[in-house]
């Protein structure tokens, strides 16, 4: 935990990839950078897979179709998870399904302190679409791009859920966007292996593949009480 730790403050995500001899108790393991929160249905442990509720041509990710960039939680009026942690049951055999990472500070960096500083008072309304999950879930919250924390930057960012109503929120976006397109890593998450990232700082996204069988399960980490 100490070098995920330090992986994290370095370079905003962590891959751990564990001894073949032994099975890991990632729930048990991520919890100890802070509490499990609970997600859509309630569940500590989130199962990632397709799902037939869903084509291929919606954006969600029940399906096998790629992802665009985003945080997690933005459609939440309270403070998203500081770490969002996946780990592959099963692996998607054959071409795609990696994650994807660019590290979201550096494109806030792009704007000038004085377009930072509106990204960080500027309320905008982000939601989500309710057709996007198995629980139909329909969020929305007023809050900045940018929100200042005593434990960092909070960032939140969506191609589809922002709802753009200025020059700058779209330049936001559409810098955003090259931003990802340009400097994103790719992770394949093979199975029984760990991926976990600084929501507040990542921008996160996902490959498409075709092996339906690819199973994830998704925890989410607030912050430390401690």
């Amino acid at each position: 935990m100490d070098r995920i730790s330090e992986s994290l403050k370095e370079r905003g995500y962590a891959h751990v990839v564990p001894p073949s001899d032994r099975d890991v108790d990632y729930a048990a393991e991520v919890g100890r950078l802070g509490p499990l929160l609970p997600q859509y249905a309630g569940e500590l442990v989130r199962d990632i897979k397709p799902s037939s509720e869903f084509d291929d041509e919606q954006f969600t990710p029940y399906n096998t179709k790629e992802l665009r960039p985003h945080t997690e939680w933005y459609e939440f009026p309270e403070l998203p998870p500081r770490y969002v942690a996946i780990w592959a049951v099963h692996a998607a055999e054959g071409p795609g399904g990696e994650t994807t990472l660019a590290d979201g500070y550096e494109l806030v960096a792009s704007f000038s302190p004085a377009e930072q500083e509106a990204l960080a008072v500027n309320a905008y309304e982000w939601r989500t679409d309710p057709g996007r999950t198995p629980e139909r879930v329909d969020r929305r919250a007023e809050r900045p791009v940018l929100q200042h924390h005593p434990d960092g930057l909070v960032l939140r960012f969506s191609t589809m859920d922002l709802q753009v109503r200025d020059e700058l929120s779209q330049r936001y976006v559409a810098e955003g966007v090259r931003f990802f397109d340009q400097h994103h890593v790719a992770v394949k998450v093979e199975t029984n292996a760990l991926l976990i990232w600084d929501n507040w700082r990542m921008l996160h996204s996902r490959t498409a593949f075709r092996d339906h069988q690819r199973h994830l399960r998704r925890a989410l980490v607030g912050l430390s009480v401690s």
